[in-house]
C-alpha cells in the first residue's frame, strides 16, 4: 500500500463527533467529486462519484450520522479500467435538499452554489469545521508522495477559485500552500516537509505523521553523517596533499643541499616529516613541542627554501 493511501485509509475511519464537523467533511467530499443531478421528476439528488473506496466508505457513515440517510451505492468497472467505480448517492429528494442546505450548496432561492467561498459559507467558519474540511478535501482529491523518495502534497481541483479557497484555509494554520495550472485543472501543493507534517496534523493523521517524522530522522542523521564522512574525507585529502607536496620539498632540499644545512629548528621538523609522512600538524607538532602554527610557520620556510631551489 503506498503512503497516499495509508493517509486516506486512516482518515476514512476518523468521524468526527460534532454534527457541523461532520457537514464540513461533507461539504468538501461534495465540492469536490460530487454531482448535483435532476432526475426524472425534476428534483435534486446528489451523487458522489469516485475511484477511492475509502472516500466512498467515509461519505456514506459520514451521510448516516449527520443526517440519519442510508445512501445507494452503485459499484461498476469498465473493461478498460483497472479500478473500480464507486457512486453513493442520495436519492430522496427532500433528503438531499436537506443536506444541500446544511452544506451551503443550495441558497434560499433554490440556487445551486459550488463556489463553497470560506468568506461567505458559514460551513466552514469554526477552525475544527476547517480541519474537517481539509480532511475531506484530502481524502476527495488529494494526494501525497512516498516520503522517502519525495516530500511533496497536492489537492488537485478543477476550478481557480476552489484552489484559491483552499489555499486561504491551508494558510489559517501557518502553511504557505501554492497553486500552479496543471493542463485543465488548478493544483494546491505543499513541499516543505514541516508543513506536510503540520498538514496531517490538522487532518487528524497521526499515524502517517509519525511515520513521515520517523523518515524525516532517519533522513536528516543520514545526510549528517554524509556531510560529516566528506567532511573528513575532505580533510584527509588535503592532509595527504600538503604531506606529499612538503615531502617533495625536503627531499629536495636533502639531495641538493642536505639536511645538515638548515638551521636546526627546520632540521628537526623535516626530519619528522620524512620519518612520519601520514602525520598531521598537531601530531608532528607533539612530537616536536609546539603548535600546529610553529609545525605550519616552519614546514612554509622549508617550502620556499625548495622554490628558491627550484628557481
Amino acid at each position: 500500500m503506498s503512503f497516499s493511501k495509508k493517509v486516506k485509509e486512516e482518515l476514512s475511519w476518523k468521524l468526527s463527533r460534532a454534527r457541523h464537523c461532520q457537514i464540513a467533511e461533507i461539504a468538501a467530499i461534495v465540492s469536490m467529486c460530487g454531482r448535483v443531478c435532476i432526475d426524472e421528476k425534476d428534483e435534486y439528488y446528489i451523487k458522489i462519484h469516485t475511484e477511492n473506496l475509502t472516500v466512498a466508505r467515509k461519505y456514506f457513515h459520514l451521510i448516516q450520522a449527520a443526517f440519519h440517510v442510508l445512501c445507494e451505492v452503485r459499484v461498476s468497472r469498465h473493461a478498460r479500467q483497472k479500478n473500480c467505480m464507486y457512486e453513493v448517492m442520495v436519492r430522496s429528494a427532500d433528503d438531499s435538499m436537506d443536506i444541500l442546505k446544511a452544506v451551503k450548496l443550495l441558497d434560499g432561492a433554490g440556487n445551486i452554489n459550488e463556489e463553497l467561498s470560506p468568506k461567505r459559507n458559514l460551513v466552514i467558519q469554526n477552525t475544527c469545521c476547517k480541519r474537517a474540511f481539509l480532511r475531506g478535501i484530502f481524502l476527495a482529491a488529494g494526494s501525497i508522495a512516498d516520503p522517502k523518495k519525495s516530500y511533496h502534497l497536492e489537492i488537485v481541483t478543477q476550478a481557480l477559485p476552489k484552489a484559491e479557497q483552499l489555499c486561504e484555509i491551508i494558510k489559517a494554520f501557518d502553511m504557505e500552500a501554492r497553486i500552479v495550472k496543471r493542463k485543465y485543472a488548478y493544483v494546491v501543493y505543499l513541499k516543505d516537509s514541516s508543513q506536510i507534517v503540520d498538514f496531517l496534523n490538522v487532518c487528524g493523521a497521526h499515524v502517517a505523521l509519525m511515520e513521515l517524522e520517523n523518515v524525516r530522522i532517519m533522513k536528516e542523521m543520514r545526510n549528517s553523517i554524509n556531510r560529516q564522512v566528506n567532511c573528513e574525507t575532505a580533510n584527509i585529502g588535503k592532509t595527504i596533499r600538503a604531506s606529499v607536496r612538503q615531502i617533495e620539498d625536503i627531499s629536495l632540499i636533502k639531495e641538493k643541499r642536505g639536511l645538515e644545512s638548515l638551521p636546526e629548528n627546520l632540521k628537526e621538523i623535516a626530519q619528522l616529516r620524512l620519518d612520519y609522512p601520514d602525520a598531521s600538524l598537531k601530531e608532528l607538532g607533539d612530537m616536536a613541542g609546539l603548535g600546529k602554527s610553529g609545525v605550519n610557520h616552519r614546514l612554509r620556510r622549508l617550502s620556499e627554501l625548495a622554490d628558491q631551489i627550484r628557481g
